[in-house]
């Protein structure tokens, strides 16, 4: 059983026009970079993507919206993009904004197999619109329903043939639940290891979830924002 892809292009070569995906990543932290620059050159578009952020303008998600490829969007924090905010001015793009656990644990809960579930996040805001509210205890609760994709493009740190996956640090956030949630799993790695190298007990997404799995390569990992202090001197100086 081998799940190891040749490149980027023919990991996402049967991505159609119009299908969901599921793009890990917090910020520009745990991106699948290589996937995203070939879903660009892919060229299909309409394209529904779920994420966390919408990256910035020219990096993470940003270069799908750039090239104009989503047409709807379901994310949690929007900031950073220019290009975002310029298409959903326009009415280009689609945008469903989804409280940030919210929106994990739709996901979480597809790959569970629970359909809904009650939250209490976003009762008497504009997130309720539309939504079946529910008192328990005397509070009220928004029912939210599983987010289901048809394809997932996933970011580890290690990766077997098998398509078993281990992550590093903060980098794994929201790629193992998506890895569970859609009909198919890529996954893009930093290091591609033998059957057996990866400590069964360090997997966190084993590889019945995974469908292909490809090493990346040429990794930026761009950040948002560097900030610095001045030397001390220098801040005496203005003083």
């Amino acid at each position: 059983m081998d799940k190891r892809v040749a490149s980027a292009d023919a990991a996402v070569a049967d991505i159609p026009a119009g299908a969901s995906v599921m793009i890990g990543g917090f910020g520009l932290c745990g991106n699948p970079e290589n996937l995203i620059a070939a879903l660009v050159r892919r060229g299909v578009g309409g394209l529904t993507v779920i994420s966390n952020n919408a990256g910035t303008d020219h990096e993470g998600i940003g270069v799908l919206l750039a090239a104009g490829r989503i047409g709807r969007i379901i994310s949690s924090y929007v900031g950073e993009n220019s290009i975002f905010e310029a298409k959903v001015i326009s009415g280009e793009l689609d945008t469903e904004l989804v409280p940030q656990g919210t929106l994990a644990e739709r996901i979480r809960a597809a790959g569970a197999g629970i359909p809904a579930f009650y939250t209490p996040a976003g009762v008497g805001t504009t997130v309720a619109e539309g939504k079946e509210a529910r008192e328990f205890a005397g509070r009220r609760y928004l029912l939210e329903t599983a987010l289901h994709a048809d394809f997932a493009l996933v970011k580890a740190r290690r990766g077997d043939r098998w398509g078993n996956l281990t992550y590093h640090a903060t980098a794994r956030n929201f790629n193992p639940i998506m890895a569970t949630a859609a009909k198919v799993t890529i996954a893009e790695v930093e290091e591609l290891v033998e059957v057996g190298e990866i400590d069964p007990e360090t997997v966190v997404t084993p590889g019945i979830y995974v469908h292909r799995i490809l090493l990346g390569s040429d990794y930026r990992k761009p950040i948002e924002r560097r900030t610095t202090r001045l030397p001390e001197a220098e801040i005496r100086g203005r003083k």
